[in-house]
């Protein structure tokens, strides 16, 4: 599974370890993605999202069911 969140559709972006020296080496910053486990009442069973730490904050502001229909609105099956 690869870092990418569901939800907010970021992924790990790539750059430059750049030393002392100014010798550079390529890196990588992952987000802090998490595997969360949400009850959806509209269709009575469980589903796990595979969510950003600030997408968990955006689910607790707009609900579990508007994030699934953002999800699926962008063509990700669930």
């Amino acid at each position: 599974m690869s870092a990418y969140c569901q939800l907010t559709g970021v992924k790990p972006v790539f750059g430059n370890n750049v030393s002392h020296s100014h010798r550079r080496t390529r890196r990588r910053w992952d987000p802090n993605i998490q595997q969360r486990r949400y009850w959806l009442p509209g269709e009575d069973r469980f589903v796990r999202l595979t969510v950003s730490a600030r997408a968990i904050k955006t689910i607790d502001k707009i609900g579990v069911e508007a994030a699934v229909a953002r999800i699926r609105a962008r063509g990700e099956k669930i």
